[in-house]
């Protein structure tokens, strides 16, 4: 029996069934029967097809990983045969066949241990302990060949005299010092015949006795010099290297100083994951097989390593001999020029704004700052999670980072699954972060951190969470130290500041009015200025009517005349509805870019007309159902929407009822829909949403009354109380108007 190197659960081998999935295994069988449907195996390319690249696991057996498994074209693969890939095992045939999946970890480091799955063996072992076993067999096999050589000399005549003479040197000296330790061994023969012939010798060697001992006298000086300077290496300081200079220091004692980022206790070594200001690296120190080394050193801890560099299948490794845990003065100053760095280096240069806009010049600063957040997760592979209102302006904005995160991820981690596992983007509904979102995020990245050792995410809120009916998902989000940032352009609300890291808001800054779109298209340029050009014409898009000059300027030029920016409005409105919760990253990459080489030319003007029929339908029939009531000199047209729209299909009632409010603005002050438990108003008047349900909830006490978005400008109240609240509403709206 053994134990499992994850949790240490006793089971036969080195892995129990639970964790099976998190650790990479090495094949060493002879046939596709042998291998373990689900297990993850490293491989290398063996070819290609139109259907696949085939991998070859171990030395015996082939599989296909299909170009369904893919998350790219086949043909825009950057891969060679030979090179080493990683994949699950899916199934095997009856035939023979396997069927490969990808593995989002592409290096030895991203799992959680090595194994070596030998059908011989019958159970899983270490690849460590595989390798020491090989060996030691190997040592002793060519142990036996010496001894078979030494046999056929002996048979053919060859005497022990053919040997070197260093040889035979090292046989007499050896002798010489059991028999100075023991006394009688090799003793044949009395001390005066001894003496006897150790004079008749000397005589014979014509005074050569002399010239050995003046030799023996240099030979004692040369050996006491380096000796001395031996010692004076050992007493001098290892040399002091960073992690990026380490390829050039194998074989040497050095010094590193740095963050332990990461602590892996094997079945041998301890590993303790190193990072500077140039890199990482692991550093292993034993001190007994499976116990822990320097128990007091934790994760997060910055600490001093001294150790041998060597070169460890491939990838460099320090040999630790030495450890000591940074306080005070000394760690300030190591974790001083760690954040230096990673600062330097993911702060972007100022970037021109795409277009002139007074806001974009007014938050210069806010741009940096939210763009080096995102660059700093990245190059610290820290996953991104951009989460934005399910709306045409969220999806527009979130799009625009996306676009110009995924190729850092790509460069960064150099596989073609990162930008899935390092880069998510997830619809919020109503633009609100609720404690249910907040929970599904978090329960997620903690489940992340438990399982794969994963960096708590950077969160991005786009067209979403500016207001305090988000509050409580940012505290969740605090309490674990996950890191946000905030592009939003509405008022943001001052306790919503406090909560994040960083935000961007024209609120902020005293700055004209604009849309999400815009500000996160500019943050995203700030991100990664070579697609600048791919998101100039998405502010001009976001804009439901008055597109600015300059923007209509710039979307022409990237070549979307007034009807393509329209339809693809229209048609990201649209997408954006159904499955809300759902990025659906390809189909608004094709709608939004249009990357995919096949005839997309069409997509988004086939789905803004789908858009423009379903709306113009709602519109209609609202209009003529429309209850108008002046109020104070007002006139607001209330529509009970539960009445006269179709529930939970297309158009939503927060959409409908914008249309609504662009198509009767001449005839009505305000538009007021209401459902069964909540309140929509849409008005041009500059009124507070907080403020009109605090109004409201005075007026009617049992109503239940509270902000519901203020973004789609929603109250929610009790259904029971429904004509209460509403007279209330309309009243504090004839006052406010």
């Amino acid at each position: 029996m053994g134990s499992c190197i994850i949790c240490g659960t006793s089971v036969e081998g080195r892995i129990c069934d639970l964790h099976e999935e998190d650790a990479l295994f090495v094949f060493r069988g002879n046939s596709a029967d042998q291998l373990s449907v689900d297990r993850y195996y490293r491989g290398t390319v063996d070819g290609f097809a139109e259907f696949g690249v085939f991998v070859d696991i171990g030395d015996s057996v082939t599989g296909l990983l299909h170009r369904s498994e893919l998350d790219r074209r086949l043909d825009s693969l950057d891969w060679d045969s030979g090179d080493e890939v990683y994949v699950q095992v899916k199934n095997v045939r009856d035939n023979g066949n396997i069927d490969l999946g990808w593995s989002i970890r592409q290096s030895e480091r991203e799992f959680r241990g090595v194994l070596v799955d030998d059908p011989d063996v019958g159970h899983s072992t270490l690849l460590e302990e595989a390798d020491e076993a090989e060996a030691s067999a190997a040592d002793s096999g060519n142990g036996n060949a010496r001894d078979e050589t030494t046999d056929r000399n002996d048979e053919s005549g060859e005497s022990a005299e053919s040997e070197p003479t260093t040889g035979a040197v090292s046989q007499s000296s050896d002798a010489e010092r059991v028999d100075g330790a023991g006394g009688s061994v090799g003793a044949t023969g009395d001390e005066d015949d001894d003496a006897a012939t150790t004079e008749t010798e000397t005589a014979q060697s014509g005074g050569s006795a002399a010239v050995v001992e003046e030799q023996t006298e240099e030979t004692v000086a040369d050996s006491t010099d380096a000796e001395a300077a031996d010692a004076e290496a050992t007493d001098a300081e290892p040399q002091a290297v960073v992690v990026g200079a380490l390829s050039e220091h194998v074989g040497e004692d050095v010094r590193l100083e740095g963050e332990v980022v990461n602590i892996r206790q094997t079945s041998g070594p301890t590993v303790f994951e190193l990072h500077d200001e140039t890199g990482t690296v692991d550093c292993a120190a034993f001190v007994e097989a499976g116990v822990r080394a320097y128990p007091e050193v934790e994760e997060g801890d910055f600490a001093r390593f001294g150790g041998e560099v060597r070169r460890r299948r491939g990838e460099i490794q320090v040999e630790t001999e030495d450890l000591s845990v940074l306080e005070d003065a000394e760690r300030d100053e190591v974790e001083q020029r760690l954040t230096d760095a990673l600062d330097d280096e993911a702060r972007p240069d100022s970037a021109d704004p795409l277009a002139d806009d007074p806001a974009i010049d007014a938050l210069s600063e806010d741009l940096v700052e939210a763009a080096t957040e995102i660059r700093k997760a990245v190059l610290t592979d820290r996953p991104v999670i951009v989460r934005h209102a399910n709306t045409a302006d969220g999806y527009l904005a979130g799009s625009a980072l996306e676009r110009a995160t995924l190729p850092m991820v790509t460069d960064q981690h150099r596989r073609t699954d990162a930008q899935y596992h390092y880069f998510d983007r997830r619809p919020l509904e109503g633009g609100v972060y609720d404690m249910d979102d907040a929970t599904k995020d978090t329960s997620t990245m903690l489940d992340n951190r438990a399982r794969h050792d994963e960096q708590l995410p950077l969160f991005v809120f786009v067209a979403a969470g500016g207001t305090r009916e988000s509050l409580d998902g940012f505290d969740l989000l605090n309490v674990y130290g996950a890191p946000t940032v905030l592009v939003d352009d509405i008022d943001v609300d001052g306790a919503v500041t406090d909560a994040v890291d960083a935000v961007v808001s024209p609120s902020l800054a005293d700055a004209p009015e604009t849309t999400a779109t815009a500000l996160a298209a500019n943050v995203a340029a700030h991100v990664n200025d070579d697609v600048r050009d791919d998101l100039r014409h998405l502010p001009a898009v976001s804009f439901w009517e008055g597109v600015p000059d300059a923007y209509h300027e710039a979307a022409s030029e990237a070549g979307y005349d007034d009807d393509a920016v329209t339809q693809l409005r229209e048609a990201v409105a649209l997408e954006a509805h159904y499955q809300s919760y759902e990025d659906k990253r390809e189909l608004i990459t094709d709608l939004v870019f249009g990357d995919d080489e096949d005839d997309v030319g069409g997509l988004a003007g086939h789905i803004a007309e789908q858009f423009r029929e379903r709306v113009d339908d709602e519109v209609s029939t609202a209009k003529a159902n429309l209850d108008y009531r002046s109020v104070e000199d007002t006139e607001v047209a209330v529509l009970d929407t539960d009445a006269y729209s179709h529930q939970y299909e297309f158009p939503p009632e927060a959409l409908l009822l914008d249309e609504l409010h662009r198509d009767i603005r001449d005839e009505a002050d305000a538009v007021v829909g209401i459902s069964t438990d909540t309140l929509y108003v849409r008005t041009d008047a500059d009124v507070d949403i907080h403020e009109l349900a605090d109004t409201v909830a005075e007026d009617a006490p049992e109503g239940g009354v509270a902000p519901r978005s203020a973004r789609e400008g929603s109250i929610r109240y009790l259904a029971g109380e429904r004509d209460a609240v509403l007279d209330a509403l309309l009243s504090a709206l004839g006052d406010k108007l």
